[in-house]
């Protein structure tokens, strides 16, 4: 099986490393009109770079890590080559798979949201696709994906959720880890334990919530003693909208992953 990206960059770059990880990378193929950006990928990780996006095209599975406003420039290009026995994953935020035919009437497309943590073998990853995609195809694709962490399959009129709880999230959660080691710092705590405290303390409670299966309502419930310290700073958070601002970041984000795909 041969598997080929066109883009290396942060998205593209974190799939394709945890790919590399777990595929045969004399298979591998990329290409990237960095080609700095390209090369450097591909002597870390052991692909081949090749120079233009055609060159991937033999691939059976090519991952398209392009930002959304270049994609009209990527299938000018290879539009009119793409085998219909080739199946193409794209990344493109808000891109619909219509959207994508619409470019290349005779490629079959699956539709994928990933995120950053990628990059060290957590993402959480969607996947979406249409009857023209075989279910063995649809198998292979997630195996290849899950080198890189979760993957679930959703109903395409979801991606664009998607892409604001998991695809924009983990950008939320530095922020929050941020402000919980700035707020360490004011209490006393040194920066460099305070960032680990922070971080670790978030990534224990994301594997509650996964592991235990309660409602997280539960398990703060659990955390929260009668008149403790706990429940004084959840009163806090409560007191300055701490949900509200997060209800209407993830807002925000889907209402932008819909207009781009416009």
């Amino acid at each position: 099986m041969k598997i080929g990206c066109i883009g290396t960059g942060a998205m593209g770059g974190a799939i394709m490393r945890a790919v590399c990880k777990k595929y045969d990378v004399s298979q591998i193929k990329v290409t990237d009109k960095n080609t700095g950006m390209g090369k450097t990928f591909a002597s870390e990780t052991g692909a081949t770079f090749v120079e233009n996006n055609t060159d991937v095209l033999d691939c059976d599975y090519i991952f398209l890590a392009v930002k959304p406003q270049f994609l009209g420039d990527v299938f000018a290009e290879i539009a009119g080559k793409i085998s219909n026995k080739t199946v193409v994953i794209s990344m493109a935020a808000g891109v619909k798979i219509e959207k994508l035919e619409s470019w290349a009437p005779k490629a079959r497309f699956i539709r994928m949201m990933p995120n950053v943590c990628a990059q060290i073998g957590e993402a959480m990853t969607a996947v979406t696709y249409k009857e023209n995609i075989s279910e063995t195809e649809a198998k292979t694709a997630i195996e290849i994906l899950s080198s890189a962490g979760r993957v679930e399959v959703v109903p395409e009129k979801l991606m664009d959720c998607v892409t604001a709880v998991s695809g924009s999230g983990p950008a939320f959660v530095f922020m929050f880890i941020e402000a919980l080691a700035d707020a360490a710092v004011r209490c006393g705590m040194p920066r460099s334990q305070a960032y680990t405290y922070a971080a670790q303390t978030v990534y224990g409670s994301a594997g509650m919530v996964l592991e235990s299966g309660k409602h997280p309502a539960v398990l703060k419930d659990m955390v929260c003693s009668p008149a403790g310290t706990t429940i004084e700073g959840v009163a806090a958070l409560e007191k300055n909208n701490f949900r509200n601002a997060v209800i209407e970041a993830v807002t925000a984000a889907c209402e932008r992953s819909t207009a781009l795909g416009k």
